[in-house]
């Protein structure tokens, strides 16, 4: 895994695609631009958060069967579609839908649990079923299933005209390979049962630990999901964490970046709320700076590639300055080669 030396086989970055809600049009082209500068600058991935009721892309699968028309070699990621809001069968049509349009590109990354403030809209989004609804594991294994060919029709044939399969259409046949499960310890160990891949983030849990370091608990959820995989040194690991280098920022764009970074920073001092959640700091500062923390963080020593999150608040020539850093001053320092 890369320590200083070593190569760092994927880079790429997570964002969630900002937008003015006067004007949204705007701001998801300028998310398809920048995913075309990406390619560009030759990183390996980009990956799409999904932010619902917010002012941030809603539906990252729409989104990415655009960038699949404007790019031809970049792999497409969700970093995490939430299954609480959604139906697996009808999920699994629209995930090979863009993995075919965009030649095998795509890497879903889903995550269970009841939905972030569904009180506040389950009448709306299950008038019906809220009460009854099944926010566990179990919605992955059935997209598991429906992406994988598993039938979920009683008939198949023909009708008149029309002819009817018994399985998903259109059917992806290496898109299982490319599913991702995101979350905390127990999650880990489940993604590693199951033959998944495994997105970490910049929060983790105590769960089962007594640590309160984020990069060693970083590294403990990844041990435990190589130990549980049934073919580990095939098995996708891709780290997150808030990474800014400031190598060619201008003094303004230094003086907001840290700014952000130290009014986030008291969150990261303790465990957070009833699941003692812990965040990482944001990592500020030029690509050697960057890169000598990075080599000593628990995480980053055990995962092949990484997916760093851009902030949440900054603009489009912020995010161009920084994904270029990341490109030619980061990612050489921390073993990676841009794509051609």
């Amino acid at each position: 895994m890369p320590r200083e030396g070593e190569p760092l086989y994927k880079m790429g970055f997570l964002t969630i695609g900002r937008f003015d809600p006067a004007d949204p049009g705007t701001g998801h082209e300028e998310l398809l631009r920048t995913i075309e500068l990406a390619e560009e600058l030759g990183f390996d991935s980009v990956w799409l958060r999904h932010r619902h009721l917010q002012f941030g892309i809603s539906s990252p699968v729409a989104v990415l069967a655009a960038a699949s028309q404007r790019t031809s070699r970049i792999e497409l990621g969700t970093a995490v579609i939430p299954l609480g809001l959604e139906n697996p069968l009808r999920l699994a049509e629209d995930l090979a839908t863009v993995d075919l349009l965009s030649g095998g590109r795509l890497n879903p990354g889903v995550s269970v649990g009841t939905p972030m403030r569904y009180e506040d809209f389950k009448h709306k989004l299950y008038p019906e079923t809220h009460a009854q609804e099944n926010f566990s594991k179990d919605r992955v294994i059935r997209l598991m299933d429906n992406i994988r060919g598993v039938p979920v029709s009683d008939f198949e044939g023909t009708v008149g005209i029309e002819q009817y399969s018994r399985i998903v259409q259109p059917h992806s046949p290496g898109l299982i390979d490319r599913l991702w499960y995101g979350g905390m310890m127990s999650s880990a160990i489940w993604a590693g049962q199951q033959g998944l891949n495994y997105l970490t983030s910049s929060v983790v849990t105590t769960e089962g630990t007594s640590s309160t370091d984020f990069a060693s608990i970083q590294g403990e959820h990844i041990d435990a999901y190589r130990a549980h995989h049934p073919n580990p040194e095939k098995a996708r690991v891709s780290q997150g964490l808030v990474v800014i280098p400031t190598d060619s920022a201008t003094p303004e764009q230094r003086r907001r970046y840290r700014d952000y970074a130290d009014a986030r920073f008291d969150r990261t001092l303790s465990p957070q709320g009833p699941r003692r959640m812990l965040f990482a700091p944001d990592i500020v500062g030029t690509s050697d700076e960057i890169a000598e923390r990075l080599f000593a963080h628990a995480g980053f020593q055990r995962a092949g590639e990484v997916a760093f999150a851009l902030p949440f608040s900054f603009d489009e020539t912020d995010y161009l300055q920084i994904i270029t850093d990341m490109a030619t001053h980061l990612g050489p320092k921390i073993g990676w080669s841009p794509k051609v």
